[in-house]
């Protein structure tokens, strides 16, 4: 424990926190977790610790560093291994496959002793990507409150890795990182999506699973590849050569912060002799608007700032004395929460649901002055609407949602002049593989998990290409070809439209069908698990369970169907186009028994226009009476369309697709 807490203090005092948005740090270390720190001693990787869980039926790697030619011996399950460490201090020992089992202590002697203890033989999954990969269970505690109250399974076990950048190439460790058990409160910061997948799995095997979580949000994929998996991108080499001169990425740092928008400290209601949240301050001259809402449909013109909102809110007599919350939904893109002139609550960047806790002494029978200062740098300001809004304690709920007063605090000005745009590491070609994967690839694993592609979508074309050269990229790193490599095709999100459109985001989702023909893949479709006003929709144990289907065929050999109905060819027949499906399962069938939805048709023109489906054994027939020489269908091709009802009869949707290129 005295070592622990050692090599957690040294990260600490040699690590630089830089903010490069709200919500997402990015830490580059001066002097990065050098193995050679505790050159003297047995010094292990983070991921070897105690509680982790080894992968099953496979060689397992167990390395570390100590001094140069040191003698190592490892013993594990009843048997002694033993290795010398290089003239660089490095080390390596490979355990033969073992069985399910455990928990084991492992014994690593050389000049110091290591023992580790709650060791697990079981699966191992990588699992990555941006936000929606991320999303930790307690964001969601509300729809998952009963899955995290009867959590209580330590064979499954979550590593979660923080945000960690390096553009000049691959770490060899990572600076922090525990696992943790499905126990009580320790499941809240496990991914949600990975939660769900391996709660399936282990239901039906009960096999320890263990999940590595090296996932950012708002994150390309090239930023999750190596330098070697991008060699066939020729721009993105280019990028990657660039950004190894420090000298250049600190320039554009430096001029980037001199031209940014940023506050002022002008905010009139902070800066009175009371500020607009006392409960003794006297409102004048505020003026009436809607929550939900944007500022900018209710009658304020391009505004960003600061907009403070007041209302007197009746809370009855049986509310008071007790904790209550607060819900009020999402926020573009910042606020803070004032009731009866306390902060309760404060949310710097726009995307989590706000859920507030208020203690028992905050309300009071009556009037209940509730302020909300929302800070808004950027597009709409506002409250996103279909989101809930309003305040609870014990049986009662009060409603939140109507007529508020606002008053603007403070307009930001756009500072003119020079300057780039700066570098977000986070952003940037092989940086999150080099400080986040690279740490991994020796520990032996069973395949991998993805969701990602949000933050691609205006290069749809080219993740065609950059999805394949990921996966075949890691699969080189851990030298494992076929090893299953699982993902999450974009689900809707947006306006719906109700004309047939373009849209970018359904273009990324065509390149993600592509990349099933990379060998020993499978994609989950999730056109139907979307929210138009989120880009973290709530329900992620769907997403989890679907992926898990995908694992409990393509791993694990069970006789399922994993998949909904993907597009494999389209015959033209007079005035009719017929639509051939793989994975149809045991047939066709519309989820709601409505009509075939989000069919659209065209000619030569490629003027899409609704068309009429019919169901025909497993196959679709389209058709529209005015499209007299159709040539092309497409299906559910919207940022978020409006009814994708056609599934298999086993109940996976059909992805997306069209077949005008």
């Amino acid at each position: 424990m005295v070592a622990r807490q050692q090599e957690d203090s040294f990260c600490k005092q040699h690590t630089t926190e830089i903010i490069m948005k709200p919500g997402l740090k990015i830490f580059l270390f001066i002097a990065f977790f050098a193995p050679q720190f505790v050159s003297a001693q047995i010094k292990l990787p983070r991921l070897v610790r105690d509680s982790m869980i080894l992968q099953r039926d496979a060689k397992i790697n167990i390395w570390g560093w100590a001094a140069k030619k040191e003698k190592i011996n490892i013993k594990f399950n009843s048997k002694n291994y033993k290795t010398t460490a290089g003239n660089d201090g490095k080390w390596l020992i490979q355990l033969p496959p073992m069985k399910t089992g455990g928990p084991y202590t492992m014994d690593i002697n050389g000049s110091n002793k290591i023992s580790l203890k709650e060791i697990l033989i079981g699966d191992v999954w990588i699992c990555s990507g941006q936000s929606n990969m991320v999303h930790q269970l307690n964001i969601h505690d509300v729809t998952y409150a009963k899955d995290i109250a009867e959590a209580n399974n330590e064979q499954i076990r979550h590593f979660w890795i923080p945000t960690l950048t390096n553009l000049q190439g691959p770490q060899e460790d990572l600076p922090t990182g525990y696992w943790k058990s499905a126990i009580g409160d320790d499941v809240r910061p496990f991914s949600a999506v990975a939660y769900f997948f391996a709660k399936k799995i282990y239901e039906k095997y009960h096999v320890p699973i263990g999940l590595i979580n090296a996932s950012v949000g708002g994150t390309p994929i090239e930023a999750w590849t190596s330098e070697e998996g991008l060699k066939d991108f020729s721009s993105i080499q280019a990028t990657i050569q660039k950004n190894k001169d420090t000298a250049y990425i600190n320039g554009m740092n430096r001029a980037a912060f001199s031209n940014v928008t940023r506050p002022q400290q002008n905010d009139l209601g902070m800066l009175g002799e009371k500020k607009w949240f006392d409960v003794s301050y006297v409102p004048k001259g505020w003026k009436t608007i809607n929550i939900p809402g944007y500022w900018e449909d209710q009658g304020i013109r391009d505004l960003n700032g600061v907009v403070w909102y007041r209302k007197e809110i009746e809370i009855p007599a049986s509310m008071t004395g007790k904790q209550a919350r607060v819900f009020l939904g999402r926020i573009i893109d910042a606020d803070a929460l004032y009731i009866n002139g306390k902060q309760v609550g404060v949310t710097t960047y726009q995307y989590p649901q706000r859920r507030y806790s208020v203690s028992s002494d905050v309300l009071k029978a009556g009037k209940n002055i509730f302020v909300i200062r929302v800070t808004n740098t950027a597009g709409k300001g506002g409250f996103v609407p279909d989101k809930p809004y309003y305040i609870f304690a014990g049986n009662d709920t009060v409603d939140l949602k109507g007529e508020w007063q606002y008053k603007v605090g403070e307009v930001y000005q756009q500072r003119s002049g020079g300057g780039g745009g700066g570098i977000n590491a986070g952003s940037q070609p092989t940086a999150l593989y080099n400080a986040m994967i690279a740490p991994l690839i020796n520990y032996s694993i069973k395949g991998f998990l993805w969701y990602q592609g949000e933050a691609n979508t205006n290069r749809a074309e080219e993740y065609a290409k950059l999805q394949p050269a990921q996966i075949i990229d890691w699969r080189n790193k851990w030298k494992q070809p076929g090893r299953p490599f699982f993902y999450v095709q974009l689900p809707g999100f947006m306006d719906y439209n109700y004309l047939p459109s373009e849209s970018q985001w359904a273009g990324l989702r065509e390149s993600q069908l592509k990349s099933l023909s990379v060998p020993n893949t499978a994609m989950v479709v999730a056109i139907d698990l979307g929210e138009w006003n989120d880009i973290h929709p709530d329900n992620k144990k769907t997403v989890g369970e679907r992926l898990a289907l995908a694992a409990l065929k393509i791993v694990y050999g069970e006789n399922i169907v994993h998949s909904g109905p993907t597009y494999q060819s389209a015959a033209i027949d007079g005035n009719k186009i017929t639509i051939t499906f793989n994975n149809v399962g045991s047939g066709l069938m519309t989820k709601d028994g409505e009509d075939r939805r989000e069919f659209a048709i065209a000619g030569a023109n490629k003027k899409f226009v609704w068309a009429k489906a019919k169901i025909e054994g497993d196959k679709i027939i389209v058709w529209n009476d005015n499209v007299a020489n159709p040539m092309y269908v497409r299906y559910a091709w919207a940022d978020n369309p409006v009814n994708p009802n056609l599934y298999n009869k086993e109940g996976l949707p059909a992805s997306p697709f069209r077949t005008d290129k």
